[in-house]
Parts: structure tokens; sequence; C-alpha cells
């Protein structure tokens, strides 16, 4: 897994990717064009260990410099024990003069999604990254695919698939302590596939773009 939105308004495709996730060495796979990138500020002590040393700092700026010129997208007050690591992210943008462009969404909109949803009778305790984004997208954009969607540790062939495709990280995909229940997201997106509203691919691109 690992998710990305392609999204096509009358500008042209317009690729978002969730929580930093990497792309250079992934290429041949994942493509390399990125307009839009997500953070949870939790991504910097899950995949970079609270910068606890200039090893994990360097790492991280790594990262950001492959954004380049990318909007980097930061939900910043959607959970608590955020803002201490925003704040680091921030002063490495600034210091290293990385040519990326934040923006950080108010908490209004986390209670607008979820609103939404339950509206549609998704029952959901916190939307998760990939569903804020696509939301987000159907207001701007004609078209949209979805790629890495996949809430299962299983594939349609039942065979084992990683939650990224870039790390080991496993999760609780029906754990009651989630704040996410992403097998019902799953569920509603499905549906919104077969209604023609977007295009998700679970499996292999087979030409997509």
């Amino acid at each position: 897994m690992g998710k990305a939105i392609s999204s096509q308004t009358c500008y042209g495709s317009e690729p978002g990717r969730c929580n930093l996730a990497p792309v250079q060495e992934y290429s041949q796979d994942v493509g390399t064009k990125t307009d839009l990138v997500t953070m949870n500020p939790s991504v910097i002590q899950r995949a970079f260990e609270d910068l606890v040393n200039e090893t994990w700092r360097e790492k991280l700026l790594q990262r950001l410099h492959s954004l380049n010129g990318s909007i980097l997208w930061i939900p910043a007050f959607m959970a608590k024990g955020g803002k201490e690591r925003v704040e680091w992210v921030n002063e490495l943008i600034l210091k290293h003069r990385i040519n990326v462009r934040t923006a950080y969404p108010s908490l209004r909109l986390l209670h607008a999604v979820r609103g939404y949803w339950l509206t549609n009778k998704v029952h959901i305790k916190r939307p998760t990254t990939g569903l804020l984004m696509y939301t987000l997208a159907t207001r701007f954009c004609n078209r949209i695919h979805l790629y890495g969607f996949w809430p299962f540790p299983l594939d349609q062939n039942q065979q084992p698939v990683k939650y990224h495709y870039y790390d080991s990280l496993k999760y609780g995909y029906t754990s009651q302590a989630s704040p996410h229940t992403m097998p019902l997201e799953f569920k509603a997106l499905k549906t919104l596939h077969q209604q023609g509203a977007l295009k998700l691919t679970v499996g292999e691109c087979e030409g997509d773009t």
C-alpha cells in the first residue's frame, strides 16, 4: 500500500501522495510526479525516530528536499501531540530554504469531512488522510483515480500485502482502539467506484495514468 491520488482537471493530471511517501527509489512502480504531499505529525515519530540525532534529521531533510516545489499539506491540529513535531519540520524548511509550500487545514475541516460522510451513512470515528484528500479532490477535480486504498492484510488473491510499500509498519485494521475505520471507508469508496464517481485501482495498474 501507500496511498496516492491522481486527480485530473482542465489543467491536467495532479498526483497527490500521503504521509511523505518516498518515490525516487520506487519510481518504476509509483512514478515520480508529485504536486501535493500530506504529512501527519505522527510520521516524524514513526518514520524518523522523532529526530533523535543528526542521522534522522538528515533523512527527513532529504525527504523534504525531494518534494521540490510540491505543496506539503500538514493536518497539524487533527490529533493531540503533533504541535511540537510540526514546529520541527517548519524550522528545517525555513533554515534550509527547502523549495516547498506548506498548508495547514483548520480543525473545522475534519469536522466538516466527518459530518459529510456521516450524512452519507459512513459512520467513521475519524477520517483517514486518504479519505480527507479524496473529499478535497471532489471539490476541484473532474476525474479522480485512487491507488493504494486497500485496507486488508491480504490482496484479492489471498497473498499478503504490506500496509505501506516503503516500510514494515503493521496496522490493526479491525482494532477497536484505532481512530480510523478503514474497511468501512473502503466499502464507501468501492460503492463510488461502481457508480463511476472515481476509479479505484486495487491491483496492477494495467496502463493507468
